[in-house]
């Protein structure tokens, strides 16, 4: 009998931990960059790319996006100068698909290709099957990103701008101010805001 019980209550407690480590896996500030084996097909030219190999010499910029989300739509200009900004201080790019639920649909890969193409994506633009990743980085939103340093650590993660329902009127760019401090070897301040936009689709 006290085996049965404890057999069972192993049982939920294992069961519980895989229902919220998508909520308890959140990086902050100085983490390390998770998960750095994934390989995820990127949509950008069909290959398959370990993502962190997409890193440069400053960092690595990770972009949490989607095709249709309201927000993604108006943040389009702001996410194509993110990428020109960052690469052109020698800090690498990829962006990431985390909406499993709609795979079959609006998130297909198919669709990702079109809409990888639309945009001009110079940058990978990767299937996270699962949300695996999303869930590593404890990554709610589209758009959402994080920023490490060359070291592999979080220096900055959040909002692009301090205004993504009209990022036309923006006054403090995050991601840009995140990059100059990280380059000129400064602590990033705010190294966190709040990510603001539609919630990552992960399969129920």
């Amino acid at each position: 009998m006290k085996n049965t019980i404890l057999a069972i209550a192993a049982s939920i407690i294992t069961l519980s931990s895989g229902i919220s480590y998508a909520q308890q896996a959140k990086l902050e500030p100085g983490a390390m960059l998770p998960r750095v084996g994934t390989e995820m097909l990127s949509a950008t030219d069909g290959s398959l790319v370990p993502y962190y190999k997409s890193a440069d010499k400053n960092g690595l910029l990770v972009i949490f996006s989607c095709n249709t989300c309201p927000f993604v739509v108006k943040n389009e200009s702001t996410i194509l100068n993110t990428i020109r900004y960052a690469k052109a201080h020698n800090v690498g790019v990829v962006i990431i698909n985390s909406n499993e639920a709609k795979r079959e649909g609006d998130d297909s890969f198919e669709a990702m290709k079109a809409y990888a193409a639309k945009q001009g994506y110079t940058v990978p633009y990767l299937t996270d099957v699962n949300s695996q990743l999303a869930d590593a980085f404890g990554a709610n939103h589209t758009p959402e990103v994080f920023l490490f340093t060359n070291n592999n650590k979080l220096a900055y993660k959040g909002a692009m701008n301090d205004n993504p329902g009209n990022p036309g009127s923006a006054k403090i760019t995050y991601i840009n101010d995140a990059i100059d401090a990280v380059l000129a070897g400064r602590e990033v301040n705010p190294s966190t805001t709040k990510s603001i936009g539609c919630s990552i689709k992960r399969k129920s």
